[in-house]
């Protein structure tokens, strides 16, 4: 028996078509609300159907512009709360400020952290999110929050292109985790690309690799690709070092200014993504190729209306 009252799915502006998807594996239709922006530029949420005691989900990535869903997934959850919903969960399938998630220079915020503290003095009972940047931020939170991730599906993709001679590749030393469950799925061996940041230039160079990958095919795993340039970077490096073909892949494309344009002209055979954030179809051309997460939101929204476990999704691919 579900431990609330009927289960309520609405959208934010950011990514309807998400929300459609998730709503029509659940089988229901989305929530009737309504966001826009005054000419003063405030936004304004107003919530069209009874939601008292409901268990209502907010489905909202945070991507750009990213203060603007910010504010508005904020307003929608207090709109919620004071509608005396039963429980209110933000369906955050990107969440935004992921890397300012330490001080790693002096006098400089912990965003990450404060937009935790934002969700949860709104109203937030919870939060459902996807591959986050950094693990820490879910201690961010006071509230109970689920982290599902794409890397099963991403490695299921590639588990079915049969690629010779595969080897993954981190794109830094600090995310080599997340290559590594990947390289686990595949049965594959992995390498890392040691990177240099240039502060906040958002510029990113190569400059070592440790592990073999002369005469291989090489899968790049990240959690996003933002201006490609870290993606770029290691493509560089590892075609130096001998690599046959380069692939990548990434839960969250940011891909801002003219990233798209320079993935597709880059010598990456295929780049993977999924719909965590929308992605226009124009420029994509046949080298980027997008799967869909709403199965597995729409499964664990369904596990968290029933009360089921929501990391028992992930356990036969471990």
């Amino acid at each position: 028996m579900a431990l609330f009252e009927e289960l309520k799915v609405f959208s934010g502006t950011a990514h309807p078509k998400l929300t459609r998807e998730v709503c029509d594996y659940l089988g229901t239709s989305v929530g009737r609300s309504e966001a826009f922006k005054f000419s003063n530029d405030n936004t304004f949420v107003r919530i069209l159907e009874n939601v008292r005691q409901r268990d209502v989900f907010f489905v909202q990535p945070l991507c750009t512009p990213v203060n603007d869903h910010v504010m508005e997934v904020l307003i929608s959850i207090d709109a919620a709360k004071r509608a005396s919903a039963g429980r209110i969960t933000a369906v955050l399938p990107f969440y935004a400020y992921g890397r300012t998630d330490k001080k790693d220079q002096p006098r400089v915020p912990i965003t990450a952290r404060l937009l935790a503290d934002l969700i949860t003095v709104a109203g937030a009972d919870r939060v459902l999110t996807m591959d986050l940047h950094a693990p820490q931020i879910q201690g961010f939170f006071n509230i109970p929050v689920d982290e599902l991730t794409a890397l099963p599906l991403l490695a299921r993709y590639f588990r079915a292109k049969r690629l010779p001679d595969l080897v993954v590749v981190a794109t830094d030393v600090g995310d080599s985790r997340r290559a590594r469950n990947v390289a686990r799925l595949l049965d594959a061996p992995i390498a890392i690309v040691e990177k240099q940041r240039f502060a906040n230039q958002e510029r990113v160079e190569a400059v070592n690799l440790i592990g073999e990958v002369a005469d291989h095919t090489a899968l790049i795993v990240d959690d996003e690709v933002d201006t490609g340039g870290t993606v770029l970077a290691a493509v560089d490096i590892l075609l130096k070092r001998g690599a046959k073909e380069v692939y990548a892949c990434c839960t969250h494309p940011i891909l801002s200014g003219n990233a798209m344009q320079r993935l597709v002209a880059s010598p990456i055979k295929e780049l993977v993504i999924t719909n965590t954030i929308p992605i226009p179809e124009a420029g994509r051309n046949g080298k980027i190729t997008v799967l869909s997460v709403a199965a597995l939101l729409g499964e664990a929204i369904h596990r968290i209306h029933s009360g089921l476990s929501v990391g028992a999704m992930f356990e036969q691919e471990s």
